[in-house]
C-alpha cells in the first residue's frame, strides 16, 4: 500500500515538472519567435532620438546690405533624463559654464523624461565648454546633448529697433518688420531621426532620416543705416534736453516715397526687449498720432493757391484776435495788427491770418484736399500697430471745425503721414506711397518690390509756388532760420500745436514740429522733426528747427547731393 502511494506521488511529481518545463519551453519559443521582433523593434526605438532642424531666418539690412538683424549658430543644451547617471555631480559641472543655480540644474536632470532643455541659446564656445566636462570615471557628460540652433541677434545696437522689431524666445517676431513679415523670414523647419548608443552617442549611418529645412527669404530695407543713426541719437538728445515725452525723425526721398530714416526715442534693445517698457517696443511714428498745427497749413496753402483763390503776394490784414462762430481764436504770440502778404502768414505761422486766406475759398473746401494729401488713410506700410489718424467727414463739422483745420488743428496724422504731405509738394504735386521693404532675395536671387503707388494732389505749378512761399519761413522775417542748411536752398514749414492728452480728455502740452525739404528748386530729400510735450520748449522752429538741420545736412552729404546754386526768390513778407 505504501509503495503504491510512493508511486502515485512520484508520478504526479513527474507530471509536474513535464508542465513546468512545457511552460517555460513555450514560453522560450514565444520570447525567440513570435515576440522577437516586437522586443528588437521595441529596443531600437527607445534608441531612436528625433530632432528638428530650424531654418536659418532671414536677414534684414539696410538699403546698402548693412546688416540690421541676422541669425548666428547657436546650441540647445538637451538632457535624456534616463541616461544622466549622477544629476548632482553633472549639474555642479555644468553650473559654471551655463550660469545656472546647481538645485535648478539638478531638478531638471531628474526624471524619466527622455528631452528635456537644460539650456537655449548657447553660443558654440560655450557649447565647447560643456563638451570637454568630465565626470569623475566618465568622459563627458552622460545624458547630455546638443541640438544644433540658431539665435536672433542686431548689429547695429539698437538702430532702427523700432522699425526692424524683434523676436520671442521661440525665434518668432513679435514686433515691427519681424512680426509683420514672420511667415518670410523664418522659413520651413526641417527634422532628423537617428540611432543612440547605450552610451547615449550617435550612432553613424544606422536609421538616419533627415529633411533639410528651407532658410527664410533676406529682407532689403529703404533704411539708410548712417542717416536713420545720426536721425536716432539728434532726436534723442533733443528729447533728453527737454524732457520731452518723445520724438520722431523722418527722412524720406520725395520721389521714391522710400524712408531713408524713421527714428523714435525713447526706444528699446532689440536684443534685450524685456527690460523696456512696453511703450518703447512699438513704433511712434507709426502708432501714435497728433495734430499737426501749423504744419498743417501746407495743406491750406496748396489748396488755395491750386483753386487761384490767393497769390503768394496777396495782402492779408491780421489783427490780434478774430472771432468766428463764438470762439476767439489768436496766434501763439500777442501783436498789433500787421499787415501780411499771404507768404507771409506762412513764414510768421499766423492762424489768423490763414483763417481768414482759407475763408475766401469757402472752409468747406478744404476737406478733399486733406483726404487727396493722406490725411486719415492708412500709408501703405501695414505696419503693426499703425493708426491712421483721422480728419472729421463733412456732416460731423461743429460750428468751428472749419476755422480749426486750416491751421492744422481738429484732425489727427502720424509722423510719417506727415512727412507724406510735405514730400507731395516737394515731388511736384504728386504723393508716393511710403515704401519701407525694398526688396527679398532668396538663393542670391534679388526680387524687388513694385514701386510705390503715385497720385496726383496738386499741380506741379502749385507745388513750385508753395515751396517758394515756404523758403520765407527760414527767412530773416521767418520762424525757423535755426533750421538754415549752410549752403543750401531749404522750404519748410514750424509746427507748435496744443497736445490733446488721452490721460484728462484736455488740450495739455504742446507738439513742436518742423518739416522741411531741400534742395528747395529741385527737392531730393524731406526731412520731418517732432516733438512731443517738451518741457520749457520756445516753439517749433527754435527747437525742432537744430534738428532738422543736423539731420538734413546729413543726409545732404552722405548722399553726395550738391547745392543747385540758384538763390531764393525772397518773397515778401510784409505788405506794406
Amino acid at each position: 500500500m505504501r509503495l503504491a502511494d510512493g508511486r502515485r506521488r512520484l508520478r504526479g511529481a513527474v507530471m509536474l515538472m513535464l508542465v513546468l518545463l512545457s511552460l517555460f519551453a513555450g514560453r522560450l519559443v514565444q520570447l525567440q519567435g513570435l515576440d522577437a521582433t516586437a522586443y528588437a523593434d521595441e529596443a531600437e526605438a527607445s534608441r531612436l532620438r528625433s530632432v528638428t532642424l530650424p531654418a536659418t531666418r532671414g536677414e534684414i539690412t539696410d538699403r546698402n546690405g548693412v546688416a540690421l538683424a541676422t541669425t548666428v549658430a547657436a546650441v540647445n543644451v538637451t538632457a535624456d533624463q534616463t541616461l544622466v547617471t549622477d544629476p548632482a555631480a553633472t549639474a555642479r559641472a555644468l553650473s559654471p559654464v551655463l550660469h545656472q543655480g546647481v538645485t535648478d540644474l539638478a531638478s531638471t536632470l531628474t526624471g524619466t523624461d527622455r528631452f528635456v532643455y537644460v539650456a537655449k541659446g548657447v553660443t558654440p564656445a560655450t557649447w565647447r565648454e560643456v563638451l570637454a566636462l568630465d565626470l569623475p570615471g566618465t568622459t563627458g557628460l552622460p545624458g547630455i546633448f546638443g541640438e544644433q540652433t540658431s539665435k536672433r541677434v542686431y548689429p547695429g545696437s539698437g538702430t532702427a529697433a523700432n522699425v526692424v522689431g524683434f523676436v520671442g524666445a521661440d525665434g518668432s517676431g513679435l514686433g515691427g518688420l519681424e512680426l509683420k513679415l514672420n511667415p518670410m523670414l523664418a522659413g520651413r523647419s526641417g527634422h532628423a531621426t537617428f540611432e543612440l548608443s547605450a552610451g547615449g552617442s550617435r550612432i553613424p549611418g544606422a536609421h538616419d532620416q533627415e529633411q533639410a529645412p528651407v532658410p527664410g527669404r533676406d529682407v532689403q530695407l529703404t533704411i539708410d543705416r548712417d542717416i536713420q543713426y545720426v536721425a536716432q541719437e539728434a532726436v534723442a538728445r533733443k528729447v533728453r534736453e527737454l524732457h520731452a515725452k518723445s520724438g520722431t525723425v523722418i527722412v524720406m526721398d520725395p520721389r521714391t516715397g522710400d524712408l531713408l530714416a524713421v527714428a523714435t526715442y525713447p526706444t528699446f534693445d532689440p536684443d534685450n526687449p524685456g527690460s523696456s517698457p512696453q511703450a518703447d517696443l512699438g513704433d511712434r511714428a507709426l502708432n501714435e498720432v497728433y495734430e499737426p498745427g501749423s504744419t498743417g497749413k501746407i495743406v491750406t496753402a496748396s489748396a488755395l493757391i491750386q483753386r487761384h483763390v490767393v497769390r503768394p503776394g496777396t495782402p492779408i490784414t491780421v489783427p490780434n484776435r478774430l472771432t468766428r462762430a463764438g470762439k476767439t481764436f489768436k496766434d501763439f504770440e500777442d501783436h498789433p495788427t500787421e499787415h501780411l502778404t499771404y507768404t507771409g502768414t506762412l513764414a510768421q505761422s499766423s492762424n489768423i491770418g490763414t483763417i481768414l486766406a482759407a475763408e475766401r475759398m469757402g472752409l468747406r473746401h478744404l476737406y478733399p484736399f486733406l483726404r487727396k494729401f493722406g490725411v486719415g488713410k492708412p500709408t501703405g506700410l501695414q505696419m503693426p500697430g499703425e493708426n491712421d489718424g483721422s480728419v472729421p467727414p463733412l456732416a460731423s463739422w461743429s460750428a468751428t471745425t472749419g476755422y480749426t483745420l486750416p491751421f492744422g488743428q481738429g484732425y489727427s496724422v502720424n509722423a510719417v503721414q506727415m512727412a507724406s504731405v510735405f514730400a507731395t509738394i516737394a515731388n511736384d504735386g504728386v504723393r508716393v506711397s511710403p515704401r519701407l521693404v525694398a526688396g527679398t532675395s532668396a538663393g542670391g536671387s534679388f526680387h524687388p518690390t513694385p514701386a510705390s503707388s503715385r497720385t496726383r494732389v496738386v499741380s506741379a505749378r502749385t507745388a513750385s509756388t508753395v515751396r517758394r512761399m515756404l523758403e520765407a519761413v527760414l527767412g530773416p522775417d521767418g520762424t525757423a532760420p535755426m533750421a538754415r542748411v549752410p549752403g543750401y536752398r531749404v522750404a519748410g514749414k514750424t509746427g507748435t500745436a496744443q497736445r490733446f492728452d488721452a490721460t484728462c480728455g484736455c488740450y495739455r502740452g504742446y507738439t513742436m514740429s518742423f518739416l522741411g525739404m531741400a534742395p528747395a528748386d529741385a527737392p531730393k530729400l524731406v526731412v520731418a522733426v517732432t516733438l512731443q510735450d517738451p518741457k520749457g520748449a520756445i516753439g517749433g522752429g527754435y527747437d525742432a528747427g537744430p534738428v532738422f538741420a543736423k539731420v538734413m545736412s546729413f543726409a545732404l552729404q552722405s548722399l553726395r547731393i550738391p547745392p543747385t546754386g540758384t538763390w531764393s526768390p525772397g518773397l515778401r513778407v510784409f505788405a506794406k
